[in-house]
């Protein structure tokens, strides 16, 4: 990716960000750094006049700033570097890096969709002659606006049941759900259920063979949920308890089945059990509790989790915190850690010198413990995605500092470093225009190391209990929810199969990179 595309993204990305929060329009992935600082207490301030959003604002304008910056280097700097031509050439050659790359760059697209791919706000309701854009407004509409009666009027609207609704009558409205019309974290649904065939008074889940064990219900609404009857099924017939409910939610009924009979049954609502019995509310279904298996009738291809989230939804979050804490993460710490470690080598001195001993100090500390530590003193209202990453760059800076000293120790006393000494240049100068370009290997090669490393510490902390709160999509608690209900093996399936996925996309990656700047060409991988 060039100079010139990398700087158009950045001013592209600001810019939205900024017009959103003026507009009030929620953009996809801009709108995360204003709503960030709307939930994170340090990243606001309080003023007379309401919140001031440092944060978002402070971040908009370093992706302006940084992206017209980017784009009139690219526009103003000389022909591209022959030597930095042929190490593009070279990882292209090595296949599995160049494509994992470009299948890396794909799924970070995919995931700045953010709520045009998941969300349980609507993309867009036709209504009375009008089109409304829900998910694109900070603001939730009320049911009244579109048409909902009652005590649901004030209410925040459910729009996959307005759509369910909607398709009942055509000339009523139009509502487009995004591609997973499930929240990730602020989505709990209603219990699961699956259609049920009876052959010959056996019941079987539909498209099973087996005779159906355990809870079924017939419902009077199945995208709210509302129970008509609950029975307990055993081969396939009634055996045990049953439950009934009426249209107000209110428990009227029991009964009590053996083998299919009926035994006993106790009625105290409105009018006759026969009644009550009759009322139409349709078929019988296989009743799944959270979590609940993969039913693709009810949308949920991947099951739902302990706490009722849908399994690709709540993947698709993490996936967008693991870019968003990498985009934050790796400029913050490389910035810190290149500027350091330059100074360190090139100064030497008592700033080498004190400088090195603190890193020994703090790298020889249990990082994973260190962390823990300090992220449990932070209160809980305090926690989020910014507070978490910077814990990590307390210790993330290190390991480039070192790196970079080297470096710069190696190259201090060479002859094009005396030369622009005798020609005047400056402390900074020398550093960043010198020294700097010399030493971009090591940089890029580390990068996606640094990156795969940022995401297992996220995990690791966060199947400990100890990372993002809950409003947080992450792999570490879905791996936890996972391994504490193993009957549900869809749940540590998934998020094995992501995690490691993209760890092995970045190492890859990593090993192309390292590759293609080896001066020797090649050691492997022809």
């Amino acid at each position: 990716m060039s100079k010139r595309t990398i700087g158009f993204i950045m001013l592209l990305l600001g810019l939205f960000a900024a017009i959103g929060e003026i507009r009030g329009i929620d953009f996809p992935t801009a709108r995360w750094f204003f709503s960030a600082s709307r939930d994170v207490p340090l990243l606001k301030w309080k003023t007379e006049y309401g919140a001031f959003l440092w944060f978002g604002w402070i971040s908009s304008a370093i992706l302006v700033f940084g992206g017209i910056s980017l784009c009139m280097k690219s526009f103003s700097g000389g022909p591209p570097n022959p030597v930095a031509l042929r190490r593009v050439k070279r990882f292209r050659e090595i296949k599995r890096g160049y494509y994992s790359l470009v299948i890396l760059l794909g799924l970070a697209g995919f995931a700045s969709l953010d709520q045009v791919v998941v969300g349980k706000q609507a993309l867009a309701v036709q209504y009375g002659g009008k089109w409304f854009f829900p998910a694109f407004k900070p603001k939730p509409f009320k049911g009244s606006d579109f048409g909902i009666a009652g005590e649901l009027a004030e209410a925040p609207v459910n729009y996959r049941k307005l759509k369910k609704d909607f398709g009942k009558d055509d000339s009523a409205g139009k509502v487009i759900m995004p591609l997973i019309p499930f929240g990730s974290t602020d989505d709990t649904l209603k219990p699961r259920s699956k259609s049920l065939t009876e052959r010959l008074g056996v019941f079987n889940e539909s498209g099973g063979r087996d005779p159906y064990f355990g809870l079924a219900a017939k419902y009077y609404d199945v995208e709210e949920g509302s129970f008509h009857l609950r029975f307990t099924l055993r081969n396939g017939k009634f055996n045990g308890p049953v439950d009934g409910w009426n249209a107000e939610g209110e428990r009227v009924y029991t009964a009590e089945y053996r083998k299919g009979e009926k035994l006993k049954e106790k009625f105290s609502g409105a009018g006759s059990v026969e009644d009550f019995l009759a009322i139409e509310s349709g078929e019988l279904r296989a009743l799944k509790y959270h979590p609940s298996p993969p039913i693709w009738e009810e949308g949920n291809l991947l099951g739902t989790t302990s706490q009722g989230y849908d399994v690709l939804a709540y993947l698709y979050g993490g996936l967008q915190v693991n870019f968003k804490a990498a985009l934050i993460f790796l400029p913050i710490v490389y910035a810190v850690g290149i500027t350091i470690g330059m100074l360190m080598g090139y100064l030497g001195g008592w700033f080498d010198l004190v400088m090195d001993r603190a890193i020994e100090i703090f790298s020889n500390m249990p990082f994973l413990f260190v962390v823990i530590i300090l992220s449990s003193m932070v209160p809980e209202q305090f926690k989020g995605l910014p507070i978490i990453l910077t814990i990590l760059m307390l210790f993330g800076w290190m390991g480039i500092a070192s790196l970079m000293r080297t470096a710069a120790y190696r190259d201090k006393e060479r002859d094009y470093i005396a030369a622009a000494r005798v020609l005047g240049a400056g402390t900074p100068r020398i550093i960043f225009s010198h020294l700097l370009p010399n030493t971009v290997a090591i940089i890029v090669t580390l990068v996606p190391f640094t990156m795969s490393s940022l995401i297992s510490s996220l995990t690791a902390l966060d199947y400990l209990g100890f990372g993002l709160p809950p409003e947080y999509a992450t792999w570490g608690r879905l791996l936890n929810d996972g391994l504490s209900n193993l009957s549900a093996p869809w749940l540590v399936s998934a998020t094995f199969f992501v995690l490691v996925g993209l760890l092995v996309l970045i190492t890859f990656i990593g090993e192309a990179v390292r590759e293609a700047y080896d001066p020797k060409k090649f050691s492997y991988y022809r």
